[in-house]
């Protein structure tokens, strides 16, 4: 349930600040997003509990497998998931293309190579923010406890939510600043139809958030 509710509300953010290009009218936005986020927000939360699952499936207790499944392979799990329901939410942009611009901001057309990179800029920054920020109060946590200085679980578990708040602001601004809101693309990257259009040998998208 809770990896259902952090994934929903990832994906509903992903939604909203996605890049802002107008899409053609018989392109049904809404809807094929809608199935989209459904299908990406169940199997990401599905695939972040399988640890757990296989863990208790098993009657896997061992120290060593308790630290992997239950602190260490949760991170990076979710930081992968995060990255995979921003591709899949915002696959439209690379399917239909976005918007990209000359200097002077004027509109010179449509192209999905911008937004296959738009998409991808987004989505490693989100891996990084997302999987940086669970893994390492996971670990300290752990050195924390190993070395008994947290005296009771409801110390340990705030050292814990501490560790994670102190990451998650360090790292916002680190994962925003990871690429330019204002992406760039040399025009020979870019389509044929685009070449033509422009003498411009650098071209600019809205890379979304």
């Amino acid at each position: 349930f809770l990896q259902f509710a952090f994934h929903t509300y990832t994906t509903g953010f992903t939604l909203l600040n996605g890049n802002g290009t107008i899409k053609a009218e018989e392109y049904s936005l809404q809807q094929k997003q809608i199935l989209y986020s459904l299908g990406a927000i169940s199997y990401a939360a599905c695939i972040g509990a399988l640890p757990l699952v296989f863990m208790n499936r098993y009657t896997l207790k061992s120290s060593l497998t308790q630290l992997v499944v239950r602190k260490l392979l949760p991170a990076p799990l979710l930081g992968l998931m995060s990255a995979f329901t921003v591709a899949v939410v915002r696959s439209p942009e690379f399917e239909n293309g976005i918007e990209v611009m000359d200097r002077n901001g004027k509109v010179v057309g449509l192209s999905q190579k911008a937004g296959e990179k738009a998409v991808k800029e987004t989505a490693l920054s989100r891996a990084v923010l997302f999987g940086t920020t669970f893994f390492l109060p996971a670990v300290l946590t752990h050195f924390v406890e190993r070395a008994k200085l947290a005296k009771t679980p409801h110390a340990l578990a705030s050292v814990r939510m501490l560790m994670i708040t102190s990451v998650l602001a360090g790292m916002l601004p680190v994962s925003l600043s990871m690429f330019p809101q204002c992406g760039e693309i040399k025009r020979a990257d870019l389509e044929p139809e685009i070449l033509a259009s422009t003498d411009e040998t650098e071209l600019f998208y809205n890379r979304g958030i």
